[in-house]
């Protein structure tokens, strides 16, 4: 039974519970993404959460109060200038949990846990899909019906402008015809002397 157990020790003492957490949410604000057990993660979301609300206030008391959490100056300070800056106009839920396969070890729920504004695959930064409307009335099918005539004009169009080229294209042709010929012409005119010549030699 788990009568008021409110809070997952983690099989650890007070102190190293609060030291185990404080150096994961350092991790994870410096990397953005960790990696760990389902029950480790899920304790983390509620420990991180409070101080990155309390980083929206960029005052000298929340710098200390985050700082007495975090015992890091680099993440105090990466916290307020960047991760600030995002997660200004978002209401809470600043971290996303993403089960993973179990630890081939002792087969422990492993989980990714991450921040939800610097994922570019399911954050805002994705590409925005369009919804479609779904009413069968109105002016949409009477758009469709005037803009296929129109589609279908654009062609016709097209072939009427080809086909004056093509017609062309045969009368360049002949008078190439034409000149061939005529040296096939030249040739045998001269031959039929040559042959005249021999037979009048040959008579005498």
């Amino acid at each position: 039974m788990r009568h008021g157990k409110k809070v997952n020790h983690l099989g650890r003492t007070d102190s190293h519970r609060k030291a185990m957490l404080s150096n994961m949410a350092t991790s994870l604000i410096l990397h953005k993404r960790i990696t760990t057990t389902l029950a480790k993660a899920k304790a983390l979301r509620g420990y991180v959460e409070p101080i990155l609300t309390k980083s929206k206030s960029d005052t000298t008391h929340s710098r200390r109060v985050v700082f007495s959490y975090l015992q890091d100056k680099d993440a105090v300070s990466i916290l307020f200038r960047e991760i600030a800056e995002k997660i200004a106009s978002r209401p809470g839920g600043y971290t996303r949990i993403i089960k993973m396969e179990n630890r081939l070890g002792d087969n422990a729920e492993m989980a990714m846990i991450e921040l939800v504004d610097y994922n570019t695959v399911y954050g805002t930064d994705a590409a925005k899909t369009e919804k479609k409307s779904t009413r069968r009335r109105g002016g949409s099918a009477a758009k469709a019906k005037t803009a296929a005539p129109a589609a279908k004009a654009a062609p016709a169009e097209e072939v009427v402008e080809v086909a004056p080229v093509v017609a062309e294209t045969p009368v360049v042709e002949a008078p190439v015809a034409e000149v061939t010929e005529t040296p096939a012409a030249e040739t045998e005119a001269p031959e039929a002397p040559a042959a005249n010549e021999e037979n009048a030699e040959k008579g005498e």
